[in-house]
């Protein structure tokens, strides 16, 4: 049997999914506009009232991070910006950063270039 090539997480590349907007309020907090898509959503739309969009408003570290995605920085990279801008409000940085990473990609906010499908 083939042995699996281990990742540093801290290696990966987020991009931000374009099937999302996103804006940004005048305190610098973004907000995620997340359409409802598909066919519950729909039916949950007409029977529940249920909103169309979904506005996700990020705290101020998760707000920092967004907006420095940009498809080129690493998640290492990411980590050491919002060291600098944090400093020890941050901690324990790598723990929280990797499992903030892995909330805003199980909720497609995020893809990771070589691991999803990107579109360049």
């Amino acid at each position: 049997m083939a042995k699996k090539k281990s990742e540093n997480y801290l290696d990966f590349i987020p991009v931000i999914n374009p099937k999302n907007d996103w804006s940004e309020g005048e305190d610098g907090i973004a907000t995620i506009h997340m359409v409802h898509r598909g066919f519950y959503a729909t039916i949950a739309q007409k029977v529940f009232h249920t909103p169309r969009v979904s506005h996700i408003k990020l705290d101020e570290y998760g707000s920092f991070l967004w907006k420095r995605i940009n498809g080129e920085r690493t998640v290492g990279q990411l980590a050491q910006q919002l060291k600098e801008q944090f400093g020890d409000q941050a901690e324990p940085l790598y723990d929280r950063l990797v499992k903030y990473m892995q909330i805003l990609r199980n909720n497609e906010f995020i893809l990771f270039r070589g691991k999803d499908k990107v579109k360049e």
